[in-house]
Order: structure tokens, then C-alpha cells, then sequence
């Protein structure tokens, strides 16, 4: 198998790979063609069947794995010119080297997380937390397998689970720097600012939004199951449990970013500001990550800036 970060334009491509999106098209002289992305776990791909209906060319749909043949050519980079495809059948590939996955082993971070709650001192917000990450389990399994966005960031099995521990290791260090932030609050809302994306994305190979996700958003819905959960807690503060979701509706920080509300309480902000920079730094990341590049790497949208890579300092 050829992955697909390994691949360069000139390269002769036999291979195979999921198919994450398959759509048709016509060209400006009326020819019909199929547009589809390839996807391993190091990546994805462009390609194109431009003689479609021809020998070699079988029945296949989105999210079926499929046998390639073609060439790489250089079309705004590498794109994959398909001569042959036809679906796989059961038994001849492994769904583990198709599907991006964390580079942290889940059980551990998962111990990780528990560690965290079990360090919650606030008998209503740890009783909260245990609803969710002990006696939940088919909460659980998703979030322990959903990723934390489409492809801005942490787009990954275990993604979502990365992106909460980081921003909870974050706010830690916030709580111990600023000895006047609500550590127990904070941490709280740190570990439940995501878990509405459980219900905003849909499962791997998919891993797109579902109808929900794309009507109500996964600050909405986590503030809902927040407010659910928190009535199997008796005697839960109204007054705790109107903060806490205000962290959630709030972590975005901006009405233009998503957010129903602006912080408005000091453990908002530094939510706001923990969730931004993990994000940030894993997009760098895997913008370095998927590089050979040196020096400038052009503009990106995301960080607004023409965006370069480091030197060693020789």
C-alpha cells in the first residue's frame, strides 16, 4: 500500500483507499466526470475519472474502499488522474489504515481525563462530571472516538478526547497562575466545553455534520446536556449550573466565532483563551506536519498571516 503522504506528482499509483466523497460533474464541452477525495490515515487525496463509463471504471459510492490505479499529476498540487477503480471486497484492507487516529493511545489519555475528574473537589460538579465519563457508556464510547472538528484541528478518532485533555492540562496551569479563578469550575467546564460535538459530527469514515449539528451547533447542545444530566444530581446549585453552561455558551468567545454569549465571568475567559490556543497550536502543527517545505508556506486563512517555518537557529 502507497500512503498517501508518501505519494508525489509523477508517481504511478496501485493502491487502495476509502473513498470519503464521490460527486459528478460536467466539463465546459458537456463531458461527464466524477470528482472524489481519497482519504488513509496519513492524509487525502483529489482525483479525478475523467473517462467515466469505460472499461475499468466499476460501481462504487462514497465511504466504500476502493482499489486505484492512476497517475499523480500537478493540478494546484498533486491530484490523482484514475484510470482503473473498482470497490473492495471484505477481507482485503484494514479499516485502521484508512482512518486518521490519534498519535496518543485513547485508554491512556482517557486515565488522564479520569485523573482530572477525580481531582474535582465540588461535590455537584464532580457528581456532574461521573454522569457524563463514568456512568454514561454509550456517551463514552463516542467520545472516546469522535473527533474535534471536521479538518480545522484534531480532525481524528480521538481527537475530540486530545483536544479536551488539553485544554483542561491548559486551564490548570490558568488556575494555578491566577489563584482567583474557580479552579474546580474551570476544570469542569474545560472537560465538558466539546461534549456537544458527540451529536454534531457524525461517526468515522463519515466524520461530517449530522442534521443537528448543522441546526443547533455543539455549544447549544452541550448546554442542553449539561442541563440534562445536571437534574440526575440532587440538589444541584442553580446557580453553579447557570455558570458552568454560561462557560460553555461563552467558550468561543466571540458572537461572529459561533458563540450565543460574550465571557462574562473570569473563568469563561480563560476557557475562551485555552480553547483557542490548543487549537491553534495543533493546526500549526499539522500544518508543519504536513510539509517538506522550508521557510515561508504561504498565506492561511485561519491564522491570517503568511505563515513560516522556524529555522534551527544555525
Amino acid at each position: 500500500m502507497k500512503f498517501i503522504n508518501e505519494i508525489k506528482i509523477g508517481d504511478h499509483v496501485s493502491s487502495t483507499y476509502l473513498c470519503k466523497s464521490k460527486t459528478s460533474a460536467v466539463t465546459k464541452t458537456g463531458k461527464n466526470y466524477d470528482s472524489v477525495v481519497l482519504q488513509d490515515k496519513t492524509g487525502s487525496l483529489d482525483g479525478k475519472i475523467w473517462d467515466v463509463g469505460s472499461a475499468g471504471i466499476d460501481d462504487f459510492d462514497a465511504l466504500d474502499y476502493v482499489d486505484v490505479v492512476g497517475e499523480v499529476v500537478d493540478f494546484n498540487g498533486p491530484q490523482l488522474n484514475i484510470k482503473r477503480i473498482r470497490k473492495c471486497r471484505e477481507g482485503e484492507y484494514d479499516p485502521k489504515d484508512f482512518l486518521p487516529v490519534s498519535e496518543r493511545d485513547i485508554d491512556e489519555m482517557y486515565s488522564e481525563l479520569m485523573g482530572l475528574v477525580n481531582g474535582i473537589g465540588n461535590k455537584y460538579l464532580k457528581a456532574l462530571l461521573e454522569e457524563f465519563f463514568v456512568k454514561d457508556e454509550d456517551f463514552i464510547k463516542k467520545f472516546r472516538f469522535s473527533s474535534a472538528a471536521k479538518s480545522v484541528h484534531h480532525s481524528f478518532v480521538g481527537g475530540l478526547l486530545e483536544h479536551t485533555l488539553s485544554v483542561a492540562e491548559l486551564c490548570k496551569v490558568f488556575a494555578v497562575e491566577y489563584d482567583f479563578l474557580n479552579r474546580d469550575l474551570l476544570i469542569t467546564a474545560a472537560l465538558l466545553h466539546d461534549v456537544g460535538k458527540v451529536r454534531e459530527f457524525s461517526s468515522f469514515p463519515e466524520n461530517d455534520y449530522t442534521d443537528e449539528g448543522n441546526l443547533l451547533g455543539h455549544i447549544v447542545m452541550g448546554s442542553e446536556m449539561i442541563g440534562i444530566k445536571a437534574r440526575n444530581v440532587a440538589g444541584f446549585p442553580l446557580s453553579l449550573e447557570n455558570e458552568l453552561k454560561h462557560c460553555i455558551l461563552a467558550h468561543h468567545g466571540k458572537l461572529e466565532f459561533g458563540s450565543p454569549k460574550k465571557p462574562a465571568i473570569v473563568e469563561a475567559v480563560a476557557l475562551n483563551y485555552a480553547d483557542d490556543l490548543d487549537a491553534k497550536m495543533e493546526t500549526f502543527k499539522e500544518i508543519l506536519n504536513g510539509t517538506t517545505e522550508k521557510g515561508w508556506l504561504g498565506f492561511n486563512k485561519l491564522f491570517e498571516s503568511n505563515l513560516r517555518v522556524t529555522t534551527d537557529g544555525e
